[in-house]
């Protein structure tokens, strides 16, 4: 749930081209954009530059993946630091409430009262 808060509250800060475009903007030169985008429009002529032109459209849906599965990997950290706290503060429940609980041993003994 705080992830789903922080999440909400980064939306509402983000700017419009980055609602639009969930990732940074390129950081090629203008130049270096032009070649790129002309090669990117050019017909592949060896095989394997083919089969990857068949997938040039899914680089979107990687990146996205990419993201949501680093967000995974951090969530599953979190979900590891916390379930580790929890015993720990378990532990320490259990420990007190052994403190404070009475015993039979504690009934066996003379008691002052």
């Amino acid at each position: 749930q705080r992830v789903l808060r922080l999440a909400e509250m980064c939306r509402r800060l983000e700017t419009e081209e980055e609602k639009v475009l969930p990732f940074y903007p390129s950081s090629l030169a203008e130049g270096e954009q032009e070649d790129a985008r002309r090669v990117l429009e050019e017909t592949p002529t060896e095989p394997l530059a083919q089969a990857m032109w068949d997938y040039v459209g899914l680089e979107r849906f990687w990146q996205r993946f990419n993201k949501a599965k680093l967000e995974e990997q951090a969530l599953e950290r979190e979900r590891v630091a916390l379930s580790q706290r929890n015993r720990r503060l378990r532990q320490l429940l259990r420990q007190y409430l052994a403190g404070i609980s009475i015993t039979q041993e504690m009934l066996d003994q003379p008691n002052p009262l």
